[in-house]
């Protein structure tokens, strides 16, 4: 099975819009590809948001829309099953994104989340990504997309080397 680990910076509290989006895809047991991006978001950026990912309006300068993104990077979200630490939240961000800018994709996405997993694999601890971080040894520059999605896909392999069934955690996330 192709996992596609993903995550996603936002601008704002409006979470509508990627600042940023870092892509890791796992085969055969290992990470195979690694993309990164900063997006233009076409937002004002929101104080908060600056300090925790360090993207401002200055750094998304010359980066490419969501569309013009799009276009590049949807045959790689589509080339396998969708994996994201707290799912809920990337899957919301590409589904306002796909919305508001009018983009068709599919309307129902298969998706693992992390954090789901981990509640029923590893009860009783912490699954906020450095916290599992912490407790796999994984190196982490957190809120920075491309170390998020790395981490995600090295969390996802640790669960998958212990046995776990990731037909178990399939949810269907609606993009219409």
């Amino acid at each position: 099975m192709r996992y596609i680990a993903f995550d996603v910076e936002t601008p704002n509290r409006f979470n509508s819009r990627m600042s940023a989006i870092g892509i890791s895809v796992v085969e055969d047991g290992q990470i195979v590809r690694s993309f990164y991006s900063l997006v233009d978001p076409e937002q004002p950026f929101d104080w908060f948001n600056v300090q925790l990912t360090g993207i401002d309006s200055a750094a998304v300068r010359g980066a490419p829309t969501f569309p013009e993104l799009w276009a590049r990077i949807e045959p790689l979200m589509s080339s396998g099953l969708l994996v994201a630490h707290n799912a809920s939240f990337d899957m919301g961000v590409l589904k306002k994104c796909l919305h508001d800018y009018g983009i068709p994709w599919r309307p129902q996405v298969p998706g693992l989340c992390t954090v789901r997993m981990g509640r029923r694999l590893l009860p009783g601890i912490s699954h906020r990504l450095n916290d599992m971080c912490v407790y796999y040894g994984i190196a982490l520059a957190h809120h920075r997309a491309d170390s998020d999605s790395r981490a995600c896909a090295l969390i996802l392999l640790q669960y998958l080397n212990a046995g776990a069934e990731p037909k178990r955690f399939i949810r269907t996330y609606t993009m219409e």
